[in-house]
């Protein structure tokens, strides 16, 4: 071995530890201790550069496939075009948490999963657990809020076992699973009327064991015949139809005349009529003529004159059919045609939401302005010439409440570059300490301040304002407009290639952090 290869080692041994010590900033936490030493600088920082987000994600794979796919809280508003550093900063020791954040107010809807229901009162780690988490290389991890699914089987067990769909939110919802509130019988095949309105679920859809679980059948049920489920006292002497005689109603209530065959005379039974007793019509008795040419003539007009035009009233049959009051036919083109066109969501929006809101249904004298129906939260907080007579259109369309229209520009402050994209709540709608929001429009201050956290410490306030706009433009917060030269310390010789850290560095005060910029710009304040 030369001797110069002696005394280089000799140098490493005496010197390498502390040289290291003196260009690494501090230990890396124990997620990242095996990148430890010289040699590994280079996994995660370019060389004489920052930390690179192409290198973290070339070892973090799974947060960069779900990035790809533009899924995931790493893809949202929140994070999108982030650097990984900014949230997950290294170097602060091996017990330095790196994943922290406030649990309590985390928006879990940027993930993609809103939590609604029951779901708002579970911890995170009940859903979040190894079990649950189907991909093996996610759950090895020792850490992770990867790999759960969206769907309902991804976390609770399939009680059905496979019979039913897995979209479990078609029949249940989210505050508890049973019972199931969603399900309506009506939408199955087999339609409850009468007294199976009062049967107990179970007394046709049986609880059995299947491979030692409880199991109840909800498919296959046979239901073509009464006698299905139901045992033929008659000893099919009348045969298997026992609809001839009887109705869901009660078995024990025999219509009337029963092989009479109604459409021989004007008036044809259909649907509802046909489980009608006979008497509650034929009242004196079957051959007494009786007036039909007007569902009146037999039903009480339920909407007590409100469709009542040139004092005369339309039948009720322009609406509704024999399957039931209930069931209507009124159209959305009839709709159009009167002082309130459905469009937008409107559109699906139930009848009864509108014109049901007490115990009776109403059609009249609603749907004139928007406050009919909707509660106007911005009354008192939006000046009245941005939104008179309290049309809501100004600023609201009817396809969706999110999807604003105002034009910013007809306020004191346009909105330009990065503030286009945001939320009105951003601005609008703060938080406070108890976690509710408090909106505010009028008088709102157009000082960055108000919205944004003042970084710099009020080092550039003068008299009590921070005129950000001198550095700072709306694109994005790089300083493009500061120029050192429009400063007290004008940049030129050497000055001019100097790093900016090495004048202005970092100072903490009143246990805030900040870089400062205001220094001195007497020599002697840098050279020694």
């Amino acid at each position: 071995m030369s001797v110069t290869r002696v005394v280089h080692i000799i140098i490493f041994l005496f010197f390498g530890v502390n040289c290291f010590a003196q260009i690494s900033p501090g230990d890396l936490s124990n997620s990242h201790s095996h990148l430890e030493g010289i040699s590994h600088c280079t996994q995660c920082h370019i060389l004489g550069e920052k930390v690179s987000n192409d290198k973290c994600l070339s070892c973090h794979k799974e947060i960069k496939e779900r990035i790809n796919l533009k899924k995931g809280y790493h893809s949202s508003i929140d994070v999108k075009g982030k650097e990984c550093a900014s949230c997950h900063n290294e170097h602060h020791g091996k017990s330095f948490q790196i994943i922290r954040f406030e649990k309590e107010k985390f928006e879990h809807n940027l993930t993609g999963f809103k939590l609604t229901g029951a779901h708002t009162k579970k911890k995170c780690e009940d859903c979040h657990d190894k079990k649950n988490i189907a991909s093996k290389e996610i759950k090895d991890k020792k850490f992770t809020y990867l790999g759960l699914e969206k769907s309902c089987l991804g976390c609770h067990k399939d009680y059905h076992q496979k019979t039913l769909s897995d979209n479990c939110s078609k029949c249940h919802g989210d505050e508890k699973f049973k019972p199931a509130l969603k399900f309506n019988h009506a939408d199955a095949k087999f339609q409850l009327v009468g007294k199976h309105k009062n049967v107990d679920c179970k007394k046709c859809h049986k609880i059995e064991k299947n491979d030692d679980k409880d199991f109840q059948k909800f498919t296959g049920i046979e239901f073509k015949n009464c006698t299905n489920c139901h045992e033929d006292v008659h000893k099919n002497q009348f045969g298997e139809n026992c609809t001839q005689c009887h109705s869901e109603q009660s078995f024990h209530e025999i219509k009337g005349i029963s092989k009479f065959d109604h459409s021989k005379t004007k008036y044809q039974l259909e649907n509802k009529h046909l489980s009608v007793n006979c008497k509650l019509c034929h009242k004196k008795s079957y051959t007494t003529p009786i007036k039909y040419q007007n569902c009146t003539d037999c039903h009480k007009d339920y909407h007590n004159g409100q469709f009542i035009k040139e004092e005369k009233s339309p039948d009720c049959s322009s609406c509704h059919n024999t399957t039931g009051f209930v069931n209507f036919s009124y159209t959305i083109e009839q709709h159009n045609k009167s002082i309130f066109a459905l469009e937008g969501s409107h559109i699906a929006t139930p009848c009864f939401d509108c014109h049901k809101k007490e115990e009776k249904w109403t059609f009249r004298e609603i749907g004139k302005i928007c406050n009919d129906c909707h509660k106007d939260i911005h009354q008192d907080f939006i000046n009245k010439k941005y939104y008179p007579e309290n049309n809501c259109k100004n600023c609201h369309v009817v396809n969706k409440w999110s999807e604003i229209i105002f034009d910013h520009a007809k306020t004191e402050f346009k909105l330009t570059g990065s503030h286009t994209k945001q939320t009105c709540s951003k601005c609008h709608f703060k938080e406070n300490s108890d976690g509710s929001k408090q909106q505010k429009f009028a008088n709102l201050s157009k000082d960055c301040a108000n919205c944004h956290t003042d970084k710099h410490f009020k080092q550039f306030e003068k008299n009590g304002v921070t005129d950000c706009y001198k550095c700072h433009e709306t694109e994005n917060w790089k300083a493009v407009n500061f120029n050192h030269n429009n400063t007290e310390f004008k940049l030129d010789g050497k000055h001019e290639n100097v790093s900016c850290t090495k004048c202005h560095k970092p100072k903490e005060e009143n246990q805030n952090k900040f870089i400062q910029y205001k220094i001195s710009i007497k020599c002697e304040s840098c050279h020694s």
